[in-house]
């Protein structure tokens, strides 16, 4: 899978959605058929997400350690790298050295 270095033709978000006390910024954006996506980084850290919807969580830049909600074992992922987390779930994930920059895909 290549990085994304650009999404053209959106809607952007200009306040960001700050979580963990900053650990992860992001900003959510619209694509002209409507679907949704959110575009952020999250910081070295270790933290836990919910999830509503089923999510696609695509690494731009830097690396971590992803733990979804009922697995034992920890999964490394990078730039150009991806995870799908279910709905109605959560994953742990763990950020060391360089920030991790994603982008998620939702639905």
């Amino acid at each position: 899978m290549s990085v994304t270095e650009k999404i053209d033709g959106v809607a952007v978000n200009t306040r960001a959605s700050v979580y963990f006390d900053g650990k992860c910024i992001s900003h959510g954006i619209r694509l002209a058929d409507g679907t949704q996506k959110s575009v952020g980084v999250i910081l070295p850290a270790s933290l836990t997400f919910n999830t509503g919807a089923p999510e696609i969580m695509e690494g731009v830049a830097g690396s971590c350690r992803v733990r979804l909600k009922g697995e034992t074992e920890w999964k490394t992922y990078g730039a150009g790298e991806s995870f799908d987390v279910p709905a109605n779930s959560s994953f742990d994930i763990e950020v060391e050295g360089e920030p991790y920059h994603y982008i998620c895909h939702f639905g």
